[in-house]
């Protein structure tokens, strides 16, 4: 297991509606999907399945955002959508390249190629005209003044990005679009598809990852969410304010855990809004540990490195898995957990439901008495 990544299993995902939701649209994915590219989505759904645990890595990808929040008209000159996926296509489409090297034989070839495959052709200087123009709108970004001091996760991004650009056969292109005879847009092919791919291909990564930092960003600053306040030692949680970026018209409250209080017992009428609650806690933790900004007024951590949610189970017919099986193998893991050594934070929505009243209170009691007693084991209870 990767200590530096937050661990969340499927059945936590789900019950944050992580990326699915009863709702259309209304996933925490599609909520931060303000990417420009495919690429740029692929790598911040990785992002959001992997959040950071670790103080530095959290704290390095909070600097970068709030920089890029900043210096959002630089960043707003990253080359576009249609530049990435096209280049992105370009490079990876199977079609005919030129191996030869040697002038003359690169000539024939070069010919044969011309005359024979119009279709790929067309393809080719189409391809080689976007990527020439990726490279083209990297070096200007990258060169742009104001993100020379760039600081945080985008600074080596950046500093690649330049020392690939700098490589010969890249820095001798043109600043101008490719034009002229079929033999010089096939050698641009050569250079693109063979002899620089892997180079082009990184700077390509290098943008997704700078997409996706950005729609962190946006996210941030489009819904006015406070940068959470990084802690080092025990866990802890204290938030002021807080609230679920879905909620309408939401009714801020504040959290508290720390070692002289590791259990939040929510209780009282249906309806009130504990589950709401519950959710609007572990959806700003999980917020938190990606980096960006949280709903609340105020929001001060230490990570942890289990997050668990038990919300919205269910028994599994297929598998033979009761209901109260499931809510027992739910409380197992969380206990693997902490016995393993890990700082968890659990949020338990009304546990041992499936069985009966007096079971379900002694059950929830003992959780309470032995988690409890455990040092970077913080429990969300809600029992009615």
């Amino acid at each position: 297991m990767d200590t530096d990544i937050l661990v969340l299993d499927k059945h936590t995902l789900k019950d944050l509606e992580i990326f699915a939701s009863n709702s259309a649209d209304q996933s925490l994915f599609n909520f931060c999907n303000l990417t420009r590219s495919d690429g740029g989505a692929n790598v911040l759904h990785r992002r959001m399945h992997q959040p950071w645990s670790s103080v530095a890595r959290i704290h390095d990808t909070q600097i970068a955002i709030t920089f890029v929040i900043r210096h959002r008209e630089s960043f707003s000159k990253l080359p576009s959508a249609y530049t990435m996926d096209r280049a992105h296509t370009y490079l990876h489409e199977v079609m005919p390249v030129i191996l030869d090297r040697n002038p003359i034989e690169f000539g024939f070839s070069a010919l044969s190629l011309r005359s024979n495959h119009d279709r790929y052709y067309y393809k080719i200087i189409t391809g080689v005209q976007i990527t020439n123009g990726l490279i083209r709108k990297a070096k200007a970004f990258v060169n742009q003044p104001e993100l020379r001091a760039v600081v945080g996760e985008i600074a080596p991004y950046l500093d690649e990005m330049r020392e690939i650009l700098n490589r010969p056969n890249l820095h001798a292109l043109a600043d101008d679009d490719v034009v002229g005879w079929f033999w010089k847009i096939l050698r641009l092919d050569q250079t693109f598809r063979l002899n620089e791919k892997v180079a082009i291909n990184r700077i390509l990564k290098l943008v997704f990852e700078i997409d996706a930092l950005i729609a962190l960003a946006d996210v941030t600053a489009q819904n006015n969410f406070v940068m959470p306040e990084l802690t080092e030692g025990p866990l802890a949680v204290h938030a002021e304010g807080l609230v679920h970026p879905f909620v309408p018209d939401p009714v801020p409250n504040a959290a508290a855990l720390d070692q002289s209080q590791r259990v939040l017992f929510l209780t009282g009428p249906n309806m009130a809004g504990k589950t709401t609650y519950l959710r609007a806690i572990a959806t700003a933790l999980y917020f938190a540990h990606l980096g960006m900004g949280v709903p609340a007024k105020s929001f001060k951590f230490t990570p942890a490195q289990h997050l668990f949610s038990a919300i919205s189970l269910s028994d599994d017919l297929h598998n033979g898995v009761s209901y109260f099986r499931a809510e027992a193998l739910r409380a197992k893991a969380v206990a693997q957990a902490i016995a393993d050594g890990n700082r968890v934070i659990a949020l338990l929505d009304e546990p041992f439901k499936g069985t009966n009243v007096k079971d379900a209170l002694d059950a929830s009691l003992a959780i309470l008495e032995r988690f409890s007693t455990k040092q970077d084991v913080y429990l969300c209870f809600r029992r009615t």
